[in-house]
């Protein structure tokens, strides 16, 4: 099977994945204890104030009508009105979703750049102070609660050693003297193309701290999965025979095994950028990051139905395509291996 007939059968599995995702999200979203229709109204408001809420909104009609309604609605391009600020629900995921994408995206490479060059080095010095040391820092940054740790972060350098702001994505004065409108709403990409170098400063100084926060986890598992394929990969025959050769043994490294151990090691980095893109809100609420989780968290908070629903597929379309951009690179990977 070719790469396009595979992309053309996983983006229509993608079409029945996400409808499955919409009817138990609708579902669940709608048997949570709560009344949306008295939170709009307000708490003091009359029982016939509710009622005319309740109507507006559709909620007085039956559960299969109001999904037929929505799913009718989601064909358009259209994913509701919010609920909590009265905004189209796309135009908000719009704003709210390159937050998270530019933190996630920092948090990544931070992750990869660190974990698996650390996983590479605890391999090939096997049982070394080194191995000893990459082991022992993935397993605390395992065992560290993000909660916690973005917390002691920024007790240290924001309370104590005043170096990083604890929130926020921006200081508020640069924000309000930017050169150019927001293009991307994508900080520092903004900045680039504007050449806004106050910006990219107080961008990347906001950044440091829950990027670090969201990277930690990922990158522990990054050392060790990676330490383990390469030891796998070390003790394999092939290894030896390169050897007898006469192959350097870094040539052997950096050419044959770190070839093969990477192609595993792509599996878990796609499913952490999904994990880390849906998977923020502790971060965000923690820093105050104005990202797709903290959206997230307060639609369900204040059971804003529209909200939950498309943010629910869109996460769910952002892990699909990843984990489709993962398999395709599997070939270029290894040409072997072949699309069934």
């Amino acid at each position: 099977m070719s790469v396009f007939a595979y992309a053309t059968r996983r983006l229509i599995l993608l079409v029945f994945m996400l409808l499955a995702v919409s009817i138990i999200t609708f579902t669940l979203s709608r048997i949570v204890p709560g009344d949306p229709a008295r939170l709009m109204a307000g708490m003091n408001a009359k029982a016939e104030q509710v009622e005319n809420m309740r109507e507006r909104l559709g909620l007085d009609r039956p559960l299969p009508e109001q999904y037929l309604r929505y799913m009718g609605d989601l064909v358009r391009g259209d994913l509701g009105i919010s609920l909590l600020n009265s905004r189209p629900v796309s135009e908000n995921l719009r704003h709210f979703f390159p937050a998270t994408l530019e933190l996630a995206g920092v948090a990544f490479i931070l992750a990869v750049l660190i974990g698996v060059p650390l996983g590479v080095i605890s391999a090939v010095k096997r049982n070394t102070w080194l191995d000893h040391t990459s082991r022992l820092a993935a397993l605390v940054g395992l065992g560290f609660p993000t909660f916690w740790l973005g917390i002691v972060l920024i007790l240290i350098f924001f309370f104590y050693l005043d170096w990083l702001p604890g929130g926020q994505r921006v200081d508020i004065a640069v924000n309000l003297n930017r050169k150019a409108p927001p293009i991307t709403n994508l900080i520092l990409v903004d900045a680039l193309i504007t050449g806004d170098w106050a910006l990219m400063q107080s961008g990347i100084k906001h950044l440091i701290l829950p990027a670090i926060t969201l990277a930690i986890a990922p990158m522990a598992r990054f050392t060790r999965f990676t330490r383990g394929v390469m030891l796998e990969e070390m003790s394999k025959g092939y290894v030896n025979t390169a050897r007898s050769k006469g192959l350097h043994n870094r040539t052997v490294i950096m050419r044959h095994v770190m070839r093969n151990a990477f192609i595993p090691t792509v599996t878990i980095m796609g499913l952490a950028i999904g994990f880390m893109l849906s998977g923020s809100v502790l971060v965000e609420t923690i820093f105050n990051w104005p990202g797709i989780g903290q959206y997230a968290y307060d639609a369900v908070f204040n059971l804003d139905y529209p909200a939950i629903l498309g943010t629910t597929l869109l996460v769910t379309v952002v892990f699909m395509m990843v984990n489709l951009a993962v398999d395709i690179l599997y070939v270029f990977l290894d040409p072997r291996i072949e699309y069934r």
